[in-house]
């Protein structure tokens, strides 16, 4: 499985790109940071992050992409130029046929380090070790895109396993439904 992982953010936007083998055994492909200046209108900060996003759809071809939830945090403005921009992420992938997982920071945290409040230099260092890379991929933006990737790689088996089981007590109850409609 092919991960794009997206640590969304308006003035540096985190892209990873890894592949999933046996197990737990993650490669990194690709990670980089996309920046925009602040004093650029949104619109056009936001128009460079999704022309970036779907370069990389389009290079990368994943199968499907992880994206940070947006958490509450103290700065309203910050949190909207972030929401915003995982928005944009999410349409480019949803016109690609894309599938898109949304994880929190803490899940994020939990699956790489084993702890849901690591902090950043944690994170970076169990990234660098999970994928053997030379150098702690910098900024944190990279370290977190490429942790989101692994964090989906991890969970994946068992989010399939959920909406399986999703689907089949929803068939169950469609059918017992149907049962006591018939017996009226």
């Amino acid at each position: 499985m092919r991960v794009m992982g997206v640590d969304p953010g308006l003035t540096r936007c985190g892209l990873s790109v890894i592949e999933s083998g046996r197990g737990r055994q993650v490669i990194a492909l690709d990670v980089d940071v996309v920046r925009t200046p602040a004093d650029e209108a949104l619109q056009i900060r936001l128009l460079t992050i999704s022309d970036t996003v779907e370069h990389w759809m389009d290079t990368h071809k994943p199968d499907v992409l992880a994206i940070e939830r947006v958490f509450s945090q103290q700065n309203v403005s910050t949190v909207m130029g972030t929401a915003q921009a995982g928005g944009v992420i999410a349409v480019a992938a949803a016109r690609r046929g894309i599938d898109v997982h949304f994880h929190t920071p803490s899940e994020v945290k939990a699956a790489v380090t084993g702890n849901g409040n690591a902090n950043k230099a944690q994170v970076t260092a169990m990234v660098t070790k999970i994928l053997a890379l030379q150098t702690k991929p910098t900024p944190a933006d990279a370290a977190d895109a490429l942790a989101l990737a692994i964090c989906h790689c991890w969970r994946a088996p068992m989010l399939a396993r959920m909406a399986a089981a999703e689907a089949q007590a929803a068939e169950a109850r469609r059918k017992y439904a149907a049962k006591v409609k018939a017996a009226r």
